[in-house]
């Protein structure tokens, strides 16, 4: 069974860098065909894609966030890693982990929340001094 889990600091002070972790089990990130990708809902707002990284290792992420965005991984633990730099109170949100894609056909990747199958239960960053 796929499962995904998010890891990461609750509080997090203006100007510096976020770092959350997904864990993934069940599947291996570099399953052909899959894309892991974050996501996050601000308070009162919908859903909002930041990015993914691709099986291949490809990363693709919202023109809105691309500035001060990475996403990198760790195989061999089987788990990604997100990075938002230089952040605001605007970046308070609940922020998501969730996979894309399927093993066996090749899609482009999506920045549709909704297209995602497999999510983690979210975790909640604020940035506040």
């Amino acid at each position: 069974q796929v499962q995904l889990q998010e890891s990461g600091p609750g509080l997090v002070k203006p100007s510096q860098t976020l770092s959350l972790t997904c864990t993934v089990s069940g599947v291996s990130i570099t399953t052909n065909y899959y894309y892991w990708g974050w996501i996050r809902q601000a308070p009162g707002k919908g859903l909002e894609w930041i990015g993914y990284i691709a099986w291949t290792g490809t990363t693709y992420f919202s023109p809105s966030l691309k500035s001060r965005t990475s996403i990198s991984w760790d195989t061999s633990k089987n788990r990604f890693i997100l990075h938002l730099h230089s952040v605001t109170p605007e970046d308070t949100a609940v922020y998501y982990c969730a996979r894309y894609g399927d093993s066996e056909t090749y899609y482009s990747g999506s920045d549709n929340p909704d297209e995602y199958d497999y999510w983690g239960q979210g975790t909640q960053v604020t940035v506040s001094s």
